[in-house]
C-alpha cells in the first residue's frame, strides 16, 4: 500500500510504528483492574512488581491494554478506540451505571460505536466497522 506517494511499510527509510502496548494511568489499581476485568471479561496479566503491583496489563488480540499506578499520578483522559466485531452485543454487557459518554448510534461514516468513561477519566469507544 503506498500512503503519500510512499510505501506504507516504510516512512522516511525506516519502519513504519507497530502499536502495541498503551498504558492507562490509575488512581487506585485493584479497584481498577477489576472494573476492567468486568468489562473485558478476562483476567489481568503480568502483574509488577509481584510483590505489590503498580501495574498489569490485559492482552487483547495483538496488542496489550495495560493499568498503571503511579506517584504523583501522571495525568488521565485518555482515550482509545476498541473495534469489535459485535458493538450491540458489547453495548448490553455494560453495567447500568457505567458512565456512558456517547450511548450506542451509527456514525455518518458507517460504523456503529459506543463511548464510556472509566473510574479514572479515560474514554472508550467501542467500534463496530
Amino acid at each position: 500500500m503506498r500512503i503519500g506517494g510512499r510505501d506504507a511499510s516504510t516512512v522516511s527509510g525506516v519502519d513504519l510504528p507497530r502499536l502495541t502496548h498503551v498504558r492507562v494511568n490509575v488512581r487506585e489499581l485493584s479497584s481498577a483492574v477489576a472494573w476492567y476485568e468486568r468489562l473485558f471479561g478476562v483476567p489481568a496479566e503480568g502483574r509488577w512488581p509481584r510483590e505489590e503491583p503498580t501495574y498489569v496489563h490485559f492482552t487483547l488480540g495483538p496488542a496489550q491494554f495495560a493499568l498503571g499506578q503511579y506517584e504523583p499520578a501522571p495525568a488521565t483522559g485518555a482515550r482509545f478506540n476498541f473495534e469489535v466485531d459485535d458493538v450491540d452485543a458489547w453495548w448490553s454487557r455494560l453495567e447500568p451505571d457505567a458512565d456512558v459518554v456517547e450511548p450506542l448510534f451509527d456514525t455518518p461514516y458507517g460504523t456503529r460505536k459506543f463511548t464510556i468513561r472509566d473510574p479514572d477519566g479515560n474514554e472508550l469507544g467501542f467500534v463496530q466497522a
